[in-house]
């Protein structure tokens, strides 16, 4: 699953810190889901969405064949 997390963050100038703190996960939570190692879980990705004020789909994009 690819996702925009990275370009999200840095297009609002949050560091991996501030936005881990914002959403109650550690800097490596940030790290692992950037570099597409970890999937966020629905409410994490919905609280992300909410920060960011976009929907999730602009957050998080299957690939083909992930469906």
């Amino acid at each position: 699953m690819k996702n925009s997390l990275y370009s999200l963050r840095k297009s609002c100038k949050y560091t991996q810190e501030e936005l881990a703190k914002k959403l109650g996960v550690t800097r490596q939570t940030i790290i692992s889901i950037e570099q597409g190692k970890y999937i966020a879980s629905l409410p994490l990705a919905l609280k992300m969405a909410k920060i960011f004020d976009v929907p999730v789909e602009q957050i998080f994009n299957l690939e083909e064949g992930e469906f």
